[in-house]
């Protein structure tokens, strides 16, 4: 606990309820590349305004106004990062959706308060707040059963041109993972994480 704020203990499970739920309110056809800019703008009716230098200045893509009513995109991957602009939305939402009562308790209100609120927090519970919103936006943008699908077909399509998983077990997985990563619109780190946290990788071994 710090400055009176208490950091919830969430787990994968949990995170993973959450985004499905999220996903059955806001995108119930689960049709992919998920439109989360869409969601947030039109469903959420939460503004997203690009900020030149966010990166440069605070070594953050995105954050998230205490009032929950605003996220704040770096300019540059607003305009010219697709994959990494849609993720830091959703990260954003993440927190929003976990961390609701955390912003509206902190109650910054400029991003040097913001800043200091961050500041604020031990850097282990920082990690733990981070990878909540981290794992939130890896399931929202990347649904299981279409994980699960997709990769079953582009491991038989490999398969079928000969290449072996056996000898070629880092070359086969990067061609999924970059086939997964545009199919989606996220990168291909995205995918690498989801597909060891829900074992799929693990059942072409």
């Amino acid at each position: 606990m710090e400055n009176g704020i208490e950091i919830p203990i969430i787990s994968h499970e949990d995170i993973r309820n959450i985004a499905d739920n999220f996903l059955k309110q806001y995108h119930p056809n689960r049709e992919i590349p998920v439109p989360i800019e869409e969601i947030i703008e039109f469903q959420m009716e939460k503004d997203i305004i690009p900020l030149p230098g966010l990166h440069q200045s605070f070594e953050v893509d995105g954050f998230t106004s205490s009032d929950l009513t605003s996220i704040y995109v770096d300019e540059f991957v607003y305009t010219s990062r697709p994959g990494r602009y849609r993720f830091t939305l959703a990260h954003e939402v993440g927190h929003i959706m976990l961390h609701k009562e955390i912003y509206q308790k902190a109650n910054f209100q400029n991003l040097k308060e913001w800043k200091n609120f961050i500041n604020s927090i031990s850097e282990k519970n920082h990690s733990w707040l981070e990878y909540q919103a981290y794992a939130f936006g890896g399931l929202v943008l990347v649904p299981h059963e279409h994980l699960e699908k997709l990769t079953l077909s582009y491991v038989k399509s490999i398969r079928e041109k000969e290449i072996s998983f056996k000898e070629n077990w880092d070359f086969a997985w990067d061609l999924i993972a970059a086939k997964l990563a545009k199919k989606f619109e996220v990168s291909t780190q995205v995918i690498e994480k989801r597909l060891d946290k829900d074992k799929i990788r693990k059942q072409y071994t």
